[in-house]
């Protein structure tokens, strides 16, 4: 059998989920011996009691009955006022009816008791005091009245000890609560260094809690500094490659140059700025991590200066849409690469172009859009690898690109917490590339 539907209503955090596995046991166990002691408590000891008072109201009956004379004879008001027990008779108000409150429990054993074991009763009341029990039997001489203590047929204060297990079970509920925040918090301050590097962040970190949860700090911080040195050692070798290209392909420009002009001159001059656009894209791909810091940023404006950049290139791009013109922590200098790069790969491929943002509580999504010829779904995910040109119609070995327009977006759309989709735009019939950052 399988329990997969409890999964649906149990807590999300581990904090929550921890503290359902503590006090499921603990309620668990009071609901046991609350059930317990009221079976036990009231019903079996308030019996018992029940019938030995009965026994006693009986054997007063019996000598009331056997005596001829119309009263109570003395013998028998002494051993009334030696049990605690008021006589009178006749009854001066008779109890004709059975009387308790709905939730007394044990008045029902003892009424159930008296009636069974003690002939001739009419009516017990246990409403008219709370801590009396009222009751008129029937004899030969006349109805006679019986009123004796409460405390005689059932405990006293039965409720002490079930408010004592609730109480202790509350306080050590609370202590475990605060002993399993502590444990939580080791693990919490995990998730958020691994959060913030998952962003860009390198936060200060040291393992600490248990045993496992240091174990898995430790294997973070390994991990991260791995990661770190890779990327350091990426940026050193593509810096190091583009700025040796450099002095060479400067003598080349420089020499072209002082050729006359002519169609082969002009196409080796192409070749040259092209050359040169490849290398300001390794070096943009090298120095991805050394960006700016986060800082409150209208989206807003980001589109507006992409859309202006691309326009005074001569290029058609129109921001649609509602102005988004809420502040977000973003880093401006980094999207604003991420956005040049997705519109200047849609203006190789379309003639017109479209740019929008949405904003929600957990995210803001920048979405640039062209009416060109789009990219197959089978090869999107491929696209944003690093150095990959596609072969069909969208290829990106187009105006001197190497590939890396779409992964150095999906980068920095990572750096923030996001991601990059790709699909195809139901408005102009193109690709539509949405970069997705956590807000």
């Amino acid at each position: 059998m399988t329990f997969s539907w409890l999964k649906r209503y149990a807590p999300r955090s581990l904090y929550g989920r921890a503290a359902l596995i503590l006090l499921t046991p603990i309620i668990s166990i009071q609901l046991v011996v609350s059930v317990v002691f009221v079976q036990r408590h009231y019903q079996d000891v308030t019996e018992q009691m029940s019938r030995n008072v009965a026994l006693e109201l009986r054997y007063i009956q019996e000598q009331i009955e056997s005596d001829q004379s119309t009263g109570v004879p003395a013998g028998v008001i002494a051993l009334a006022d030696a049990l605690r027990v008021d006589m009178s008779m006749p009854d001066p108000a008779p109890v004709v009816a059975d009387r308790r409150r709905f939730y007394d429990l044990s008045g029902r054993i003892i009424i159930a008791t008296l009636r069974q074991d003690l002939p001739g009763v009419t009516g017990i009341d246990l409403i008219r005091d709370k801590k009396q029990v009222h009751l008129t039997l029937n004899t030969a001489p006349g109805p006679l009245g019986l009123e004796f203590p409460r405390s005689r047929m059932s405990a006293s204060n039965p409720h002490q000890l079930l408010v004592l297990m609730t109480g202790v079970g509350f306080l050590m509920s609370v202590i475990a609560f605060l002993f399993l925040r502590n444990q939580i918090r080791p693990i919490r301050r995990l998730a958020e260094a691994a959060q913030a590097f998952g962003r860009g962040h390198s936060v200060p970190y040291r393992p600490s809690g248990a045993t496992e949860v240091r174990a898995a700090g430790s294997a973070f911080l390994g991990m991260r500094n791995r990661i770190e040195r890779q990327i350091e050692q990426r940026t050193v070798m593509l810096s190091g490659v583009s700025h040796d290209l450099r002095t060479p392909l400067t003598r080349l420009k420089l020499g072209l140059s002082m050729l006359d002009d002519g169609p082969d001159t002009a196409e080796l001059l192409g070749d040259v700025r092209d050359m040169e656009a490849m290398l300001d894209t390794f070096l943009d791909f090298a120095r991805l991590d050394s960006l700016d810091d986060l800082e409150q940023v209208v989206p807003a404006d980001l589109l507006e200066a992409a859309a202006e950049g691309a326009g005074r290139a001569g290029h058609r791009v129109c921001v649609i849409g509602p102005a988004v013109t809420t502040p977000v922590m973003l880093r401006p200098m980094a999207l604003r690469r991420a956005l040049d790069n997705l519109v200047n790969n849609a203006v190789r491929h379309g003639t017109r172009i479209e740019l929008s943002c949405q904003i929600s509580e957990r995210a803001v999504v920048f979405t640039v859009e062209d009416d060109g010829p789009g990219i197959v779904p089978e090869a999107r995910e491929r696209a944003m690898q690093p150095f990959t040109r596609l072969d069909d119609a969208r290829s990106q070995n187009v105006g001197g690109s190497v590939g890396l327009g779409l992964s150095i977006a999906l980068d920095i759309a990572r750096q923030h917490g996001g991601t990059l989709r790709l699909d195809r735009s139901e408005r102009l019939g193109g690709l539509r590339a949405d970069l997705v950052l956590a807000r």
